[in-house]
Order: C-alpha cells, then structure tokens, then sequence
C-alpha cells in the first residue's frame, strides 16, 4: 500500500497542472480531469467508483512502436490498465506493459528528481460503466520480440508510427 496517498494525488496534480495540451482532445481531457478532481475520494483505485486514473504506455523502440490487440474491445491500443493499491499510475504503465507484452521496459524520460514524465493524458470510456482518466508515459523496450503470457493477448507487435497512427484508437495521436 502507498504510505502516503496525499503525496501521490499531489505528485499527479503537479504533473497535471504542469501539462500543455499537445492537441484539442488532450485539452479536453485536463479540463474533465479538473472538473472530476475534488470529486474523486480515491481516484487512483477502480473499486472507489466509475471514474478513476489509469495508467498506460507509449512503448518505443528501433522497430517502432509497439501495440497490442485488447482482449475485450478488440481494437490495437498501447499496453495500460488499472492502478494496484501499491503502485503508482507510471508503475502501473511499466506492470502492465510486462503484463500484456511480455516484455521489460523502462522510462524513456524521467525528470530532475527522476520521477517519469508524463507524455498525454486522455480520458476515455473504459468498458463497465467507467471513465478512465489515463495517464500515459513512454517506454523504451528495446529491440525484443514481443512474448505476451497464457492468457492476454497474442495480438502483440511492433509498427512504424504511421502504421501505428493509421489501426490504433484516436487517443494515441497526441502522445508522440
């Protein structure tokens, strides 16, 4: 467990306000996110209530950019998921990217403090009812084969940016 939430909501504020939106959809994105803030009792749990953060990732590499196929929604998107207790939305992004790819990862870019930088924000439906509010981070995977484990997606491959642009959901556009 996080042994100061406090100082998470306020880590994820500061990285929020400090954010100037790449395109329309992500400014659209930060003002739902401000709007939904002192509402949200525990915004970084999914059991709190339909809306919550996310954590997710942009992974690159020198074959590209790498993609999967959700299971469920049946579409390409980066690897990304709901935030554990005992995590934080970038180390939910790097859990869920081993998790669904198979692969290791680490921050393609990490500030001063070495904290990661937030790359996009987009919030979007989820599926059940919910409203994620997702927080994207890039991710460098190297040159590996994607190698998802029994039971995700075996949908998992790397594209150029222009393929990635042309299968991928919207929401991936403002990330790079």
């Amino acid at each position: 467990m996080i042994e100061d939430p406090g100082w998470l909501a306020e880590a994820v504020f500061t990285q929020l306000t400090d954010r100037v939106p790449v395109d329309e959809r992500e400014r659209v994105s930060l003002d739902r996110i401000f709007a939904e803030w002192d509402l949200l009792d525990s915004p970084f749990s999914e059991e709190s209530g339909p809306i919550h953060f996310t954590g997710s990732a942009l992974v690159i590499g020198p074959r590209g950019v790498l993609l999967h196929k959700h299971r469920r929604l049946g579409i390409w998107l980066q690897p990304g998921g709901h935030i554990d207790a005992d995590e934080t939305p970038w180390d939910a992004a790097l859990r869920e990217t081993a998790e669904e790819t198979g692969l290791e990862s680490e921050f393609a870019e990490v500030d001063s403090q070495g904290s990661p930088v937030l790359a996009h924000v987009d919030v979007h439906e989820g599926g059940r009812g919910h409203t994620h509010l997702d927080l994207r981070y890039v991710l460098d995977a190297g040159t590996a084969d994607p190698n998802p484990p029994q039971g995700e997606s075996q949908e998992v491959r790397w594209f150029s940016w222009g393929e990635a642009l042309d299968i991928a959901d919207d929401g991936l556009r403002g990330i790079w």
